[in-house]
């Protein structure tokens, strides 16, 4: 990888990457990702994608291809890259189990560019998990503008910064109720985390694999600066629901199968979805 970034970014990236080597094959062989691809997408995204047959389509930072493998069931010709090795060979694996074919590329999202050598596509697909993890949006905006045909969609689907702002009372006994104790905006550099399980089922980490590090993205950097790369936005929605239950206090939407808070606590954003088009 050499995308630019001074020593102490790049070692950061570096510990991400052994971090995510490290969580694959827990997450590979855990209850969490054990679900029908279709359970991680909301109806509205299918809706905000449109049909897919026949269109090319690159999904970044892709992990075990969770999300992936369910464009090619509805016809794109598909592509997934992520930066751990262990994460690609996975992602195989479950397609070839699966008899879908996605094409798999190592590499970090900043030399995509250079890894997807001229491929160009009609949708560049990416979230759920994934910005946090670069520190750089304006090199992000750049590569997403450079992999889109003019004409072309890119699909940002992820995790509200209001959503990572939240935590509960960290008081004992003080109740269940959610507070703002973590940034919203970014500016303050990397977030270190070292932890010696990853957010699914299964057994602990290695030890040497703990730490990693992740950068706040506010949705006003988001947009900034896909706008700076030279795409259109064209749509932005929010949505108080997620894919799994982030605290034990979550209810299940029966309509959707998704997760929201109560009914008795505030509407707030947990998933943002953003559409934007190369002129």
């Amino acid at each position: 990888m050499d995308s630019g970034f001074d020593q102490a970014t790049a070692a950061m990236m570096l510990a991400n990457r052994r971090n995510w080597d490290a969580r694959t094959p827990i997450h590979a062989a855990s209850a969490f990702y054990g679900v029908p691809a279709e359970c991680w997408f909301a109806s509205f995204e299918w809706d905000d994608l449109g049909p897919l047959g026949g269109r090319d389509l690159v999904h970044l930072q892709c992990h075990l291809g969770t999300e992936t493998v369910a464009f090619a069931e509805r016809g794109a010709r598909t592509v997934g890259l992520d930066f751990s090795e262990q994460a690609v060979q996975q992602a195989r694996g479950i397609a070839d189990r699966q008899g879908i074919h996605v094409d798999y590329v190592r590499a970090d999202v900043y030399d995509a560019v250079g890894e997807l050598g001229d491929s160009r596509f009609d949708v560049v697909y990416t979230g759920k998990g994934a910005l946090c993890y670069l520190p750089d949006l304006d090199h992000w905006a750049g590569v997403i503008a450079e992999l889109l045909r003019p004409g072309g969609l890119l699909y940002l689907v992820e995790f509200h910064p209001v959503l990572t702002s939240l935590a509960p009372k960290p008081d004992p006994g003080a109740g269940p109720e959610l507070v703002l104790r973590h940034d919203y905006l970014e500016g303050r550099g990397a977030i270190e985390h070292d932890g010696t399980h990853t957010y699914t089922d299964g057994p602990a980490l290695p030890v040497g694999a703990t730490r990693g590090y992740e950068w706040a993205h506010g949705l006003g950097e988001v947009v900034t600066a896909l706008v700076g790369a030279g795409l259109i936005v064209t749509r932005l929605r929010e949505t108080e629901q997620l894919p799994w239950p982030r605290w034990e206090r979550m209810v299940r939407d029966e309509s959707t199968g998704w997760w929201k808070l109560p009914p008795a606590d505030a509407r707030v954003p947990m998933l943002y979805a953003l559409s934007a088009t190369k002129p």
